[in-house]
């Protein structure tokens, strides 16, 4: 046993001493992920990891701003913000000129061919098509006009027809696209800065087939050969990348930080980016203390020694150029119930007991360093429709009423009531928060059996709806409470994003009538009431928001945080004379 760890260490010290030698000759990023990776088809991303890597290769008409905040959407693929027509239905995108796809095998001479328009319409489609069963078709569902009508045409057909028109998305030049929509619908433009409307090339898709999700081939600033589901992904710069440049204005402050020091320079600004799968948070940080990932997400083990209670970075690690950046995340944590199971879909009361078993202050305390807002619903601070005095009464911490209300489900004292699954990731703080969970539950009698699973497994299982409950958590996709209400939206259930497969008429109604209103009083409060009313029925067990503590090496520049990472990785930078001096302190 000490000799294969003498032998792993001189492994790793060997790896170190290449990655230092090799880092200070070209511009590299290394980075982390912390689950395996599904794939890279962009309709199928319905997990923060996917999607982050999708992002690198494939782009959107839409971006969000880099610096600014609150997030604004800007031009990316379209060559400006699209004309509206008056009725505020009819939406016309110019496109960027010249935009060409990566050099691939699918294309005549292995030469990557020119985006246009036809290819904005191939891919609403293909996220359309019913074949592909897309997880994210929830963003297009009943929005454009035709396009719903054209999915269930082509439902029993042999072969999809993709060559037959709708009228809600059209090409009307090669360089114009119009999409119409059914209704007013206010969330509409988020879609598009999202990977599931990413752009692709109907040659990859039709050369590649079932292996497409594993050959990307988009027009983003960088390129990958073929995925293959191992533990490290390497991307190139992209050659034949369009003329984007660095943004030349941001917030207040921003400057200062240095974050516009490259205003003006072309994108991307590094040669390659390398990504570590590491699902096990204390190998990504023994990674980052060795100078081998260029940023992490403070694991809970080592929030007390890098973070200081005024929540400023420790000397020691202010000493090698460490830096810290807090920020609140737009996100919520929560265990859901399936309500596709017969245990769950009609009694409230199980799952209220259930809530007010689970002691949320500890768990915070426990898993998050007591940093999370503990959540009264799955709004988060920071946009419309939180309302910071609402305090649900089922997410209080009460034994007592917890086992009055498991007597009321008509398991008194757990009688009668079969052994729970609680399905997790594999990963040892999913474990302990799995186990913490049991032992909760087991305080008023339900018996808990946690099962572990690889992230790609979990997401297959939720989808495939073969759960009881189970962990997750959703980053919102975009700045709105729409994002974050449509997990509990009807028929948004599995494969879509309401995993729960949580359905109630009355929801139902309200969030088809909230989400179809421009900002206003009026839609804050049915955002409040949906958020309020619907949390009391426990789809959920909510957990937190968490907030975003982030350590970075002083040599990787431009890094500043985003809950919309959209690609972002072409704005950061490396500064080569920085890093050999810093290395040096590790």
């Amino acid at each position: 046993m000490l000799k294969k760890i003498f032998l792993v260490s001189i492994a790793v010290l060997s790896i170190v001493s290449c990655t230092k030698k090799r880092d200070l000759n070209e511009k590299v990023l290394h980075l982390t992920v912390d689950n395996k990776v599904k794939g890279m088809d962009p309709i199928n991303t319905g997990d923060t990891y996917s999607s982050t890597e999708v992002a690198r290769v494939y782009e959107g008409l839409l971006q969000y701003h880099y610096l600014k905040r609150p997030y604004k959407l800007i031009p990316n693929l379209a060559k400006s913000l699209p004309e509206v027509s008056a009725d505020g239905l009819t939406y016309t995108f110019k496109l960027k000129e010249g935009v060409l796809f990566h050099d691939n095998k699918c294309f005549k001479d292995g030469k990557g061919r020119e985006m246009v328009a036809e290819d904005v319409v191939y891919s609403i489609k293909r996220l359309a098509d019913p074949k592909n069963n897309a997880i994210g078709w929830w963003v297009l569902d009943g929005k454009i006009e035709g396009l719903n009508e054209w999915r269930v045409s082509q439902k029993e057909k042999k072969q999809t027809n993709y060559d037959l028109e709708v009228s809600g998305v059209k090409a009307l030049d090669k360089y114009t696209v119009q999409f119409k929509l059914r209704e007013k619908s206010p969330q509409f433009l988020y879609a598009l800065p999202m990977s599931y409307t990413m752009i692709v090339a109907r040659e990859a898709v039709e050369h590649y087939g079932k292996e497409f999700l594993n050959n990307p081939v988009g027009t983003g600033p960088f390129m990958t050969d073929t995925y293959t589901q191992s533990n490290k992904i390497v991307y190139h710069k992209n050659p034949n990348y369009r003329k984007e440049t660095y943004p030349s204005e941001g917030n207040p402050g921003d400057k200062e930080k240095g974050l516009l020091k490259d205003a003006g320079k072309t994108l991307p600004l590094v040669e390659k980016l390398v990504v570590y799968i590491q699902p096990e948070s204390q190998p990504r940080w023994l990674s980052f203390e060795k100078g081998k990932t260029d940023f992490i997400s403070i694991p809970k083990d080592n929030f007390e020694m890098v973070v200081a209670p005024d929540k400023g970075i420790t000397e020691g690690y202010a000493k090698k150029g460490v830096e810290l950046e807090i920020t609140p995340d737009l996100d919520i944590t929560y265990i859901a119930f399936n309500h596709e199971d017969s245990l769950f879909k009609d009694n409230v009361k199980l799952k209220r007991a259930m809530s007010m078993a689970y002691d949320r202050e500890r768990s915070n305390e426990l898993f998050y360093n007591n940093n999370g807002i503990l959540a009264q619903t799955p709004v988060p601070p920071g946009i419309d429709g939180y309302d910071e005095s609402y305090k649900n009464p089922y997410m209080q911490f009460n034994l007592k009423k917890a086992k009055e209300l498991l007597a009321e489900a008509g398991y008194p004292g757990g009688k009668g009531l079969p052994v729970i699954k609680y399905d997790t990731t594999a990963t040892t703080v999913s474990r302990q928060m799995g186990e913490y969970f049991k032992k909760q539950m087991a305080q008023i009698g339900i018996n808990v059996q946690v099962v572990t699973n690889t992230w790609p497994q979990l997401t297959e299982k939720v989808h495939k709806r073969q759960t009881q409950t189970y962990s997750m958590a959703w980053l919102g996709d975009y700045p709105d409470a729409e994002n974050f209400l449509q997990l509990l939206y009807g028929p948004n259930s599995s494969p879509g994003p309401n995993g729960s497969n949580f359905n109630d008429p009355g929801f139902n109604k309200l969030f088809d009538k909230a989400t179809k209103m421009q900002p206003s009083p009026e839609r804050t409060k049915l955002y409040e009431q949906l958020a309020q009313t619907y949390s009391e029925k426990v789809p959920w067990i909510l957990g937190v928001h968490r907030t975003s503590f982030v350590v970075k090496h002083g040599w990787l520049e431009n890094y500043k945080f985003s809950t919309f990472n959209y690609g972002n990785v072409k704005y950061w930078d490396v500064d080569l004379r920085k890093k050999k001096t810093l290395l040096e302190k590790l």
